[in-house]
């Protein structure tokens, strides 16, 4: 392969042929942000907020989002996903809540959309969970911070 397209030669989108890709174990890691107030905080802390347990919710919500990413993306592959982790921290100095998400596969493509896909519904259901309370919520910061596995190899931000 010369060069992945999702466009054919008539301009046509279409899913890149992968095909001829050597099967490999595959890993991306992503990273996002939700800023709330530190009351918000206080109240996922003290298990009082309106929709119960926020945080655990929000983690499998991530998973099932990494799970489903081919039915939300229209030209991303469906993968097998072999491990699918999403971790919620909060963080005072934010204030708000860190969401790291990590996605195995051993495929011929790489699961970065996987694990964006899971930071991101992660952070919306974190923010669907806690308006009630705070509708001054501002996700941001969405990334992938390093994926492994297939031909290009090895990355990391800052790397």
């Amino acid at each position: 392969m010369s060069r992945l397209s999702h466009v054919d030669g008539e301009g046509r989108a279409r899913m890149v042929d992968v095909s001829d890709k050597e099967s490999t174990h595959r890993v991306a890691t992503a990273r996002g942000i939700l800023v709330c107030r530190a009351e918000t905080l206080a109240q996922v802390r003290a298990g009082t907020t309106p929709k119960g347990s926020v945080i655990q919710v929000a983690e499998l919500a991530g998973m099932m989002a990494a799970k489903k990413t081919a039915d939300l993306i229209p030209l991303c592959h469906p993968l097998p996903l072999t491990s699918a982790a999403v971790k919620i921290m909060i963080d005072d100095a934010l204030p708000g809540f860190k969401v790291t998400s990590e996605i195995g596969t051993h495929g011929p493509t790489g699961v970065e959309m996987e694990a964006l896909a899971a930071v991101s519904v992660a952070c919306l259901t974190l923010f669907d969970m806690l308006k009630a309370i705070d509708r001054s919520m501002i996700i941001q910061g969405i990334e992938v911070v390093s994926k492994s596995g297939g031909r290009s190899g090895d990355w990391g931000a800052g790397a």
